[in-house]
């Protein structure tokens, strides 16, 4: 029995003797927190009044100034759930194709306790959000602690952690410090769009230091406990795996030839732009009694006079399919996961090109054009931009032309040919859909098909994504490794 408690006793000596500083941080924090905690739970008065009137004096401050809490919305934003779970599942599923199931292990233990920890205090406490004079943001929910300044210090702080092996070691003391302003920066635009209390931001704040330290700690004792050395938090938690994570240690220079690759995009881009708008004033003021005007007449009163409630909804879903948010996110989705197989930046750059031109493009065209939408009933309503060309249609085309330009020659797995049937089957799902709702003519549909084979070309011709394959590049996971990640969360707990 005595053998049996010295072995269970032996991680915690490791852990203090290696990690007294550490273990004394992390412990003032959770003591800090909890008082704080015991402090709102008894209203204490000071605190309250306090409280009150900082929330008062930064409503006054920013309420009259609209941009301002436009920028404060945007940069509040960086640490909501959407985004915190997308980097850091984007982040585990690059890990483990990358082979580093410990720290997508990490990654998951890390953040999943941050959303335990959240909700669950909110209730516990049940503490009500401020009341202020000029309402400017809402948020559901109780208020102690904030789960904007929880999440983001443990989820950026856990990123850092597994990431910082990767950088130069001239960047990670900037890397720290920017993480620490984003940080900062969350926290405070809680306070001044009037959601949270003073108290509960540094609520979070202490909470979210306390879990991350918890849980580095543990995994530095975890490394001690096989014989690895444990480095200071300041190289990360396993510097041996930073090339292995790095995005693209392969790579040296993305393009041979940068200027010049600038400068015929350039040059394209304006050579693409004329000839849209030549089409496009063409078949909106010149093109009166031709095949184009009789289409243009015809097939938006067709698909009005055919308009039912079932109709609409699955045209209003297949709308959402082309518009910003979703295009953004299949981009946010596709760039990561292809960085993280093929190791290459040129194929990311090949994306988001594509994904820039194209809104340029539609942007100055449909300006320069400004034509009216169809003479039927617009079932979005009055759109900001003019008719042609769709940027719903041209932005569908793009991502999943490049996607599928990217995907078809790097395997030689069947499901290559899902992504190709993508590029054929999204767009005219979505451009049936947005004639159906009045919002664009056949011609509108043809524009963004001329926008985007002019440009998809150009860039294929310029950027070349696909030069890595034909030098030999091999994906860090091989096509038939793939079932395997499945079994890389039950091996992180493997003994080496």
């Amino acid at each position: 029995m005595t053998a049996v408690k010295e072995v269970a006793r032996r991680p915690i000596g490791h852990f203090a003797e290696r990690s007294i500083a550490g273990l004394v941080a992390v412990t003032g924090a959770g003591v800090a927190f909890g008082l704080l905690l015991l402090l709102v739970r008894v209203r204490w008065s000071p605190l309250q009044d306090a409280d009150h009137a900082v929330a008062e004096w930064f409503n006054g401050l920013v309420a009259p100034h609209h941009a301002l809490v436009t920028v404060l919305q945007a940069v509040t934003d960086l640490g909501g759930r959407p985004i915190l779970i997308w980097l850091v599942t984007i982040a585990v599923v690059g890990l483990l194709i990358r082979r580093q199931p410990r720290l997508a292990v990490y990654l998951i233990i890390t953040g999943v306790g941050g959303l335990i920890l959240d909700p669950s205090l909110k209730s516990l406490v049940g503490r009500l959000r401020p009341v202020v004079d000029v309402p400017i943001a809402s948020a559901p929910g109780n208020s102690f602690p904030s789960g904007h300044a929880l999440g983001s210090f443990v989820a950026y702080g856990a990123l850092l952690l597994v990431f910082l092996p990767a950088m130069a070691p001239r960047w990670r003391k900037p890397a720290i410090a920017g993480v620490a302003v984003l940080v900062a920066l969350v926290g405070l635009t809680r306070i001044a769009l009037g959601v949270h209390f003073i108290s509960d931001v540094l609520a979070g704040w202490l909470l979210g230091a306390a879990w991350l330290g918890v849980t580095a700690y543990a995994f530095r004792l975890w490394r001690r406990e096989r014989g690895r050395p444990v480095p200071t938090l300041t190289e990360g938690l396993e510097p041996e795996a930073g090339h292995d994570i790095a995005p693209a240690p392969a790579e040296e220079h993305v393009l041979a030839h940068p200027r010049s690759a600038v400068a015929e995009l350039l040059v394209g881009w304006v050579l693409v732009f004329g000839a849209l708008y030549g089409f496009g004033m063409y078949v909106s003021y010149h093109a009166k009694g031709t095949f184009f005007d009789t289409l243009d007449t015809e097939v938006p009163r067709w698909f009005a006079d055919r308009h039912n409630e079932v109709l609409t909804e699955v045209s209003w879903w297949w709308s959402k399919f082309g518009d910003t948010h979703a295009i953004l996110l299949i981009s946010l989705v596709f760039c990561p996961l292809v960085l993280a197989v093929w190791r290459r930046w040129r194929p990311v750059l090949f994306v988001a090109l594509a994904m820039v031109g194209e809104l340029t493009l539609f942007l100055a065209s449909a300006r320069a054009v400004d034509r009216p939408r169809p003479a039927v009933e617009n079932l979005d309503g009055q759109m900001p931009t003019s008719s042609f060309p769709s940027g719903h249609i041209a932005a569908t085309i793009c991502v999943w032309l490049a996607i599928a330009v990217i995907v078809l020659p790097r395997t030689d797995r069947w499901w290559r040919w899902v992504f190709v049937a993508l590029a054929v089957i999204m767009p005219i799902g979505v451009a049936t859909s947005r004639m159906y709702r009045g919002m664009h003519h056949p011609t509108d549909f043809m524009g963004a098909i001329l926008l985007s084979a002019l440009w998809i070309g150009l860039l294929y011709l310029v950027i070349r994504p696909n030069a890595d394959v034909r030098e030999g590049n091999r994906p860090s996971i091989e096509s038939e490794d793939v079932g395997t990640l499945d079994d890389e969360l039950a091996r992180a707990g493997r003994a080496d």
